[in-house]
């Protein structure tokens, strides 16, 4: 009866509220899924119960590869994230690197400059951009992307991996600078392999928010054929108050597959990389 009791009272404390959680951060997935599948006769027939597919179709992913760029969309959505994440890592790292473990005259203001410059709502910012996107002659082109989502990312990322650098020891860097190790020689063998976990925290969200940026995506990219996934999807599947609810559906859950598989298989190397950090450390 104890263990029965003990059950009882693990099962309200922590499976419950879990359960609760999961299913409200699996819905709306569930209801994407559900509404992609759905043939139109269902999906505007109020009188059918909405979490129920009767006869469950992929009309609309075929419509959704066969009638638009969406291929298109999809690659130049990974191209630019994966090139902007790259940049951004690599610029956030120098920048955080001196910021956190060099003593220098306004290292403190600059470090809060940084951050502030995270801060700065995009909507003040997409104006100067633009006349510089338009003095450069690169509307309508990914290298306008490529250029103006670092600006929002590598004030992220340094931010982020300041704190990193900053757990690090500082003995063990002065141990290799003793040993003979330069001062890059130090950060590349003995600070980087520690900070892995911020390294793949800071790849990871710049990635995603590299994929999910709408703004400067919709100012830039006018043309379908370089347009990425959430502005082509918006654009073009909803024409004026029509809505293609199944084709939208599924170019969202389509376009959300990249970063869950991402998620997945990094999640493994960012626990290890705690642990080595902890171990190392």
């Amino acid at each position: 009866m104890v263990g029965g009791r003990g059950l009882g009272a693990r099962t309200l404390r922590i499976y419950l509220p879990l359960s609760v959680c999961m299913i409200a951060m699996l819905f709306p997935f569930y209801w994407m899924a559900i509404t992609s599948i759905k043939p139109n006769r269902e999906l505007y027939n109020a009188r059918i119960m909405p979490l129920i597919v009767h006869q469950p179709t992929l009309k609309h992913y075929y419509d959704l590869l066969t009638e638009t760029n969406f291929l298109t969309w999809t690659y130049n959505t990974m191209l630019v994230a994966v090139v902007t994440t790259a940049v951004s890592v690599v610029i956030g790292t120098m920048m955080a690197y001196p910021l956190a473990r060099l003593r220098f005259p306004g290292a403190a203001v600059i470090a809060i400059g940084v951050a502030a410059t995270y801060l700065v709502p995009q909507p003040l910012l997409f104006i100067p951009m633009a006349d510089i996107i338009n003095r450069l002659d690169l509307g309508n082109t990914l290298s306008a992307v490529m250029l103006t989502y670092p600006t929002l990312l590598i004030p992220f990322c340094a931010w982020l991996l300041m704190g990193y650098f900053k757990s690090v020891p500082r003995e063990l860097e002065e141990a290799a600078r003793i040993d003979g190790a330069s001062r890059l020689q130090a950060m590349v063998r003995v600070v980087l392999p520690l900070c892995v976990p911020g390294l793949l925290s800071a790849g990871i969200f710049a990635f995603t928010l590299a994929q999910n940026e709408f703004l400067y995506a919709l100012i830039f990219l006018a043309k379908s054929e370089v347009r990425t996934v959430p502005v082509g999807a918006i654009t073009e599947l909803i024409r004026g108050d029509v809505f293609y609810w199944g084709q939208l559906m599924a170019a969202a859950l389509l376009g959300s597959v990249p970063v869950a598989l991402i998620y997945s298989f990094f999640v493994e190397y960012y626990v290890e990389g705690l642990t080595a950090g902890s171990v190392k450390s």
